[in-house]
């Protein structure tokens, strides 16, 4: 695969079909640590390295065991297995390396292992029979899209806190609507081809 279509993929992954945006997956975390930019940025970059690795690991596994052994129907339970230990693995240097940061995510850093977007682009992986290679590419690049959707809305949500907004809407009913116009604006991207 040649080097534009491995950044139509990238780009793809990060404004066309983000996630969160255009695909609605992951949108626990996205609206629960979003109300701080260090924290999303701090989940977004958890979500990113998850994302990556197991993107390649799950393609790994599905193409050299799975399928090699007929076993594609185990393909959602080893997925999450992966996704699981990778979780832990975070969770592990987090709370080693940066107690701030395990504390301020709080309980989404565990709900990492059920998040849909995650075992949404291994499964998105497998589906579209990339290699582990681009597998990890397609990982990375879904993972810096989730990155910027929960950063803006971090950004986003931080300045309309001080907004006058009627008492209807304060709180989380602003944020919902906040979530959709940010989704509109992301909705321009889908019609790039490139």
């Amino acid at each position: 695969m040649n080097f534009f279509a491995i950044l139509s993929i990238m780009i793809t992954a990060i404004l066309a079909e983000n996630y969160i945006f255009s695909k609605f997956l992951g949108c626990c975390p996205f609206l629960g640590l979003s109300e701080n930019p260090s924290n999303a940025l701090g989940m977004g970059c958890a979500v990113t390295f998850v994302m990556t690795l197991s993107s390649l690991i799950t393609s790994l596994i599905n193409e050299y065991i799975l399928v090699k052994f007929n076993l594609e129907y185990l393909q959602t339970i080893a997925f999450i297995l992966i996704i699981a230990s990778l979780v832990q693995l975070i969770e592990m240097f987090l709370k080693k390396s940066v107690p701030s940061l395990y504390s301020a995510l709080g309980i989404y850093l565990p709900l990492i292992t059920t998040n849909c977007a995650i075992l949404g682009a291994s499964l998105l992986c497998v589906q579209n029979d990339y290699n582990p290679f681009i597998s990890a590419v397609y990982g990375f690049a879904s993972g810096i899209g989730f990155t910027l959707a929960i950063i803006i809305f971090a950004g986003v949500r931080e300045k309309v806190a001080f907004a006058d907004v009627p008492k209807s809407f304060k709180g989380f009913p602003i944020a919902l609507v906040t979530a959709g116009l940010l989704a509109m604006s992301f909705a321009g991207f889908s019609g790039i081809t490139i």
